[in-house]
């Protein structure tokens, strides 16, 4: 599964894991991404979306109806 939220497009951050010694080998910071699945009412069906937990919060604040508008603008294909 893609760890790229399609909401905020949060995407993996790299940087160092460093131990008790200082050494460093490099790793990936991940963001919380989940596959959910959403009514939407304006277009009638169901739609799955990778979303981050951020991403979450704001399809609560703004209504999925919003969000999935502004995806559909960007070309994001559902």
């Amino acid at each position: 599964m893609s760890s790229v939220c399609q909401v905020t497009g949060a995407s993996p951050g790299f940087g160092y894991a460093v131990s008790h010694s200082h050494r460093r080998t490099k790793r990936r910071f991940d963001p919380n991404v989940r596959r959910r699945t959403f009514y939407v009412a304006t277009l009638g069906r169901r739609v799955t979306l990778n979303v981050s937990v951020k991403g979450l919060r704001l399809i609560d604040k703004r209504g999925i109806d919003a969000v999935v508008r502004d995806l559909i603008k960007k070309g994001v294909k559902l």
